[in-house]
């Protein structure tokens, strides 16, 4: 090839050459039309164009979650688990031996007091009855022939003393027996309710053999102890509340009628015994049961919620959100309730404290609160429906 040659082909190559990047730059748009290139950045590739203003600057603080504390009134309650017991109790029991002649109760059966329960032999006892009252006659009728011949002078005084003497004794062995007479009759001591009879009719009983049990359910005696550290709070007629598994939901209240008056050496609790109204008869005695005992009211007591509290070793602490920045503050905690904590020293009304966000901060650190958020409106979030 020739040099003159050789210089034309090069001449067609850069000519066809400048023909495609004039394409390219037509498929990107020209120069001021306004349009970005193909896969380039918002605003023509400028760091910062587009966003929303401030969107790359920094935060001014950790983000954290706060609430203010509230004033409100507080109870003092105090939990314990006890049990149940009857108002009254006894189990019927002879107090003679003998044979078991009538029973005059159904099992489960509500008596009133001096129901007649059980009747025993009486046979026996009805027989010596009349021979001490015959007995008391005789001696009777001894004593008066012995006043009249002490009046004539025909006995002395000591004959007369003797015959009052076994007028007496005849007297005493006939109350005898019209007492045990009377325990082969027995009877409800109090109003109650019948258990199940451990005894036949016709069986032969002797003294002390269990006949069947008589609880007085009507009111109910709970007995329950509490740690000896409230030994200064408590008295009688405090009310309290009690649940049981065999009724959720129910609450049934009374009041502490009794207290121990020595503490338990072992346990360094008191017991308590209050009584509660049984209508309907659900409470049942040995039954297990949650009390709540109430102590006292406090008026305008601080609280703030309990994911605020920021325990240090032996103290506890908060973050108030003042100014900006979050301030580690000394505190005492009063009672707790579920999700509430009373703070009885170091906030006062009007403070806000920090409750979510508290692992990251130190004491004087810049924060930002981030506003609580609403529940979203029934249908929020969801796209507008096309015309």
């Amino acid at each position: 090839m020739t040099l003159r040659a050789a210089v034309v082909a090069v001449s067609i190559v850069a000519t066809v050459l400048a023909g495609c990047g004039s394409k390219s730059e037509e498929g990107g748009g020209k120069p001021g039309d306004g349009k970005a290139p193909a896969g380039g950045p918002p605003g023509g590739g400028k760091p910062g164009a587009g966003g929303p203003p401030g969107a790359g600057g920094p935060p001014k603080g950790l983000p954290v979650k706060a609430a203010p504390v509230e004033v409100a009134a507080i109870d003092l309650d105090v939990q314990a688990v006890g049990t149940l017991l009857a108002d009254e109790s006894v189990t019927i029991r002879p107090e003679i031996d003998g044979r078991v002649t009538e029973l005059h109760f159904q099992e489960g059966q509500q008596v009133a007091k001096g129901t007649r329960l059980v009747s025993l032999d009486q046979a026996e006892l009805k027989a010596q009855l009349a021979q001490s009252e015959a007995q008391v006659r005789t001696e009777s009728q001894r004593y008066e022939r012995a006043r009249e011949l002490l009046a004539q002078k025909f006995v002395s005084e000591e004959a007369v003393d003797l015959a009052r003497n076994n007028l007496a004794r005849a007297e005493a062995a006939r109350r005898e027996v019209e007492a045990r007479l009377d325990k082969a009759t027995l009877v409800a001591p109090f109003s109650g309710t019948l258990g199940l009879r451990s005894i036949s009719p016709s069986a032969y009983v002797r003294k002390g053999d269990d006949i069947v049990r008589l609880e007085s359910i009507s009111a109910i005696k709970v007995n329950f102890r509490i740690p000896e550290t409230y030994a200064a709070r408590v008295r009688p007629g405090q009310g309290l509340a009690i649940r049981l598994d065999a009724y959720p939901g129910e609450t049934f209240t009374g009041q502490v009628y009794a207290v121990e008056p020595v503490v338990d050496e072992r346990t360094r609790t008191i017991l308590l015994r209050g009584r509660v109204q049984n209508s309907g008869l659900k409470l049942k005695p040995g039954m297990f049961v949650r009390v709540n005992l109430a102590m006292e009211k406090r008026e305008n007591a601080i609280v703030i919620p309990e994911p605020a509290v920021w325990p240090q070793g032996q103290q506890t602490f908060v973050f108030k959100a003042v100014d900006g920045k979050a301030v580690l503050t000394k505190i005492d905690i009063g009672m707790r309730r579920p999700g509430k904590v009373e703070v009885s020293s170091g906030l006062v009304p009007g403070d806000v404290v920090v409750t979510e966000g508290q692992i990251k901060l130190k004491d004087g650190a810049p924060i930002m609160v981030l506003p609580s958020q609403p529940p979203a409106a029934p249908g929020a979030g969801a796209p507008p429906a096309k015309g």
